[in-house]
């Protein structure tokens, strides 16, 4: 594992440091088992048993503890995949749900958007003041209106102030509230 990376280990580089670990430390614990009954024929000292005991008892609560993170991480896994195949059925019913809409209101938006190039020119915007104006009622900012016309934000500001004149608004909220406020229904009492 990189030490300096600052990103945190992927589930597949964690289960392999945890069965890496798993194998070294039960080694760890298997040969000092080993080395004991090899010893034990030779006489041994407490101090002897004490020492190898400990080596066999921290390789086995070493091998213990690694392969009980082996577990979790793959009950995490198992967690995690569980949870983007959910979100993939989300995405893919969430998909066919909006290209259901738009079929059903192509008709509509392409009246709308008629409608709203014909009131654009009625206010006589200049094509780069309708161009500004599309874009600011899809909700653009100002930096992202210019960044897309490739021109100044102080242009793109300017050519709203323009086009707010224009059209008898104060600002880009008045702008699509004239296009919108008719678009929703009002609230129906009974429904509350």
């Amino acid at each position: 594992m990189d030490l300096q990376s600052s990103h945190p280990p992927d589930g597949g580089s964690l289960r392999s440091l945890f069965r890496g670990l798993f194998v070294l430390f039960g080694a760890v614990a298997a040969l000092a088992i080993t080395d004991l009954l090899a010893d034990s024929g030779e006489g041994l000292s407490l101090a002897h048993v004490l020492t190898e005991g400990g080596i066999v008892l921290a390789g086995g609560c070493g091998a213990w503890l690694a392969a009980r993170r082996l577990r979790e991480s793959g009950r995490r896994a198992d967690r995690a995949e569980a949870e983007v195949h959910e979100l993939d059925e989300r995405l893919a019913a969430t998909r066919v749900e909006a290209e259901r809409w738009r079929a059903e209101a192509k008709d509509l938006l392409q009246g709308l958007g008629a409608a709203i190039d014909r009131q654009l020119a009625r206010w006589q915007l200049t094509p780069a003041e309708t161009q500004i104006a599309l874009l600011l009622l899809k909700g653009l900012s100002h930096k992202e209106v210019a960044a897309a016309r490739a021109v100044g934000e102080a242009t793109v500001r300017q050519q709203s102030r323009a086009i707010y004149q224009k059209a008898g608004v104060q600002g880009r909220h008045e702008l699509a509230a004239f296009f919108l406020e008719g678009l929703l229904a009002p609230p129906d009492p009974a429904r509350d």
